[in-house]
């Protein structure tokens, strides 16, 4: 295993199985998944649809629980911890990009992205001041005030992206975040990504579809029925 990922371990996944019961039957999705993220890396995830990546994704993201193995964040075993916990610890330390944006139609950009400062207990007014700040660094400040309607689809998932970042987590999860959208516009959030990992040197991961995007990360983890099948560097 490679000795600097052991010493700035952020993400520590060992044998990590999932199934589900389906009537009679069990449906094994992850059939042991082990792998370590350094703090501060920049990851891509690939594989065909039902390799089982979005199933590892919502286990990465405390979404659900595994069957079986154990995934320490930071150290911490997640799975010692109770929803509440659970719940605490996403707020805190993990950022989600979705492909379809996933913003609140009923709110503007400004209040979607202080809504999970405003989960932590943050005063509104602290809340949305961090929030502007934010939108600003991904350039979209001058559409605070603007609903998810009124945006393209790059500037929605520009919103999603501040939104994913304004609680300062230390890992980001990043679902297709440039399948809804054309070629350029995708290179144009993939770049933001980059600019935004490479100054505040987040954790990131990113699953795609898109072997360009996977290009650039520094690392890519190909997985196949439920396995890790490849395990490479990509980007010095």
């Amino acid at each position: 295993m490679n000795t600097s990922l052991s010493q700035n371990r952020l993400l520590e996944l060992e044998g990590i199985r999932k199934e589900f019961q389906i009537g009679p039957a069990r449906l094994e999705i992850l059939k042991g998944i082990s792998f370590e993220v350094a703090a501060g890396e920049l990851l891509a995830v690939m594989g065909t649809s039902g390799s089982g990546k979005s199933t590892l994704m919502n286990i990465l993201g405390l979404l659900d629980r595994p069957s079986a193995g154990r995934y320490r964040i930071a150290g911490e075993d997640i799975g010692q911890l109770d929803e509440p916990s659970l719940a605490r610890l996403r707020n805190e330390r993990i950022g989600f990009v979705f492909q379809q944006f996933n913003l609140l139609p009923r709110l503007n950009a400004r209040d979607n992205v202080a809504l999970p400062l405003q989960y932590r207990g943050l005063p509104r007014r602290e809340a949305l001041a961090r929030a502007r700040a934010m939108l600003d660094a991904v350039g979209m400040g001058d559409r605070d005030h603007h609903r998810p309607n009124e945006l393209s689809g790059g500037q929605q998932q520009r919103v999603a992206v501040a939104r994913a970042l304004v609680g300062e987590p230390s890992l980001i999860l990043a679902d297709e975040p440039t399948g809804a959208l054309d070629s350029r516009v995708g290179q144009e959030i993939m770049e933001m990504f980059l600019r935004l990992h490479r100054e505040q040197g987040t954790t990131v991961i990113i699953i795609t579809h898109d072997p360009g995007i996977a290009a650039q990360c520094a690392r890519l983890l190909r997985m196949r029925d439920g396995l890790l099948v490849e395990h490479d560097a990509l980007a010095a």
